[in-house]
């Protein structure tokens, strides 16, 4: 019986992962509902259901696959970032800096209003600043993604994630660490986390690149040697405990400007990418107790709302003055609303220094799994309205008229 129970322990994972890949399968070719969605779906209903059950090493050894899922999402969402276009058109890092910080003042408003403590409205107002790169970018790879509301939604989505992780940072030194209360100093801590990830992107961007013209294999083998690259950052990012976004994120558009290139036939890094994504968004869900969903769900469901229509607010209102209609913007503010994965994995670097934001915000709970699922959904429909989608019958994918011509990069 012992030998029973442990051979079922080890294969639960296995077993559980092939069945969401199957139904993602299934459910994307029949309902063409985003495979992400029903990987974190699956996710949750087993996380619940084996909660206690399992030993916690193996959920241990697949967190460490799961950030490298989501780091070589992120390598990917950078390096397909136009600097000169932002240059261009400054517009859209203003659209970026009030989006985000309209969306952090209606969320904790609405908190406040609804009984929620300081320190934990400034927690949720800070997670919802920002869009998932894995959502968005797995959807877009997934749909076939290419055109105004595609690109703008990306460029949103790296500057948003940057600006949260800066808030968040602060808030948790400031509310949660920093048992003085020194908001300077809190504030500093978050600047050198901001900074000494960012350097150590940069580092990685400039590093491989040059590797790669040594060994005189700069296009062929660029796939390989970028994620095996982004495996040891992420690794080093978690022992300094540091932010894997911004390293990966950094890394990724400082590479693409070195001109290194990856091949055609390798978008989503090929298999493994594939593979790690159903890893990453199965795993995120997992951690999401159903206890705290449905006690913060009322909440949580309101304050998706309020930043859903702040976001697409922001974009509608700045959509002609940036260069395009009021419905692309409109529809730029819908494709950005995956947070899932983002918000999960920002908790769990809180939880290796003792705190459980879980625990202690349930509408965030909430927030999480009602946007793991049905983000990512919005995201499909709103590229199917912009016809920017290869799924859709009258879609006319190519390259994005506003950005500034230049040599195409394969990846991008």
């Amino acid at each position: 019986m012992r030998e029973l129970l442990s051979l079922t322990d080890a294969l639960a994972w296995p077993l559980a992962l092939t069945l969401a890949w199957m139904a993602g399968e299934l459910l994307y070719r029949w309902a063409s509902v985003p495979r992400i969605a029903v990987y974190g779906l699956c996710g949750f209903i087993f996380g619940n259901l084996a909660a206690g059950y399992l030993p916690p090493a193996y959920a241990d050894a697949f967190l460490m696959l799961a950030n490298l899922g989501f780091g070589l999402m992120l390598f990917e969402l950078g390096y397909r970032i136009n600097l000169r276009w932002l240059r261009i058109n400054p517009w859209l890092p203003l659209t970026a800096l009030l989006e985000s910080a309209l969306t952090w003042a209606a969320v904790y408003l609405v908190s406040r209003a609804c009984g929620v403590a300081p320190l934990s409205s400034c927690l949720l107002a800070a997670l919802a600043m920002a869009s998932s790169p894995a959502g968005l970018l797995r959807v877009i790879n997934e749909e076939g993604g290419a055109g105004q509301v595609t690109e703008r939604a990306m460029h949103l989505t790296a500057m948003n994630c940057v600006l949260a992780v800066f808030v968040f940072n602060v808030t948790v030194g400031v509310g949660v660490f920093q048992t003085s209360g020194d908001v300077v100093h809190a504030g500093w801590a978050g600047l050198v986390v901001l900074a000494a990830s960012s350097g150590l992107g940069a580092a990685f961007g400039f590093l491989v690149p040059l590797w790669q013209r040594l060994v005189g294999h700069a296009r062929a083998d660029a796939t390989l040697t970028f994620a095996v690259a982004v495996f040891l950052l992420v690794a080093i990012t978690h022992v300094l405990r540091l932010s894997p976004v911004l390293a990966a994120l950094t890394f990724g558009l400082v590479a693409r400007h070195r001109r290194i290139t990856l091949s055609p036939a390798q978008r989503n890094f090929g298999a493994l990418g594939d593979l790690l994504a159903v890893l990453l968004f199965f795993f995120v869900a997992t951690t999401v107790e159903w206890f705290s969903v449905f006690e913060g769900f009322m909440l949580g469901l309101l304050l998706l709302l309020v930043r859903a229509l702040v976001k697409v607010a922001v974009c509608t209102a700045t959509a002609r003055a940036s260069g395009i209609s009021a419905r692309k913007g409109a529809l730029t503010g819908v494709a950005i609303m995956p947070m899932a994965v983002f918000t999960i994995v920002m908790v769990e670097q809180t939880r290796r220094l003792g705190v459980d934001l879980f625990d202690s915000l349930a509408p965030l709970a909430a927030m999480a799994i009602l946007a793991e699922v049905l983000a990512p959904v919005l995201t499909q429909r709103a590229l199917a309205a912009a016809r920017e989608s290869s799924q859709h019958p009258g879609a006319n994918p190519g390259t994005n008229p506003e950005q500034p011509k230049e040599k195409t990069d394969a990846v991008a």
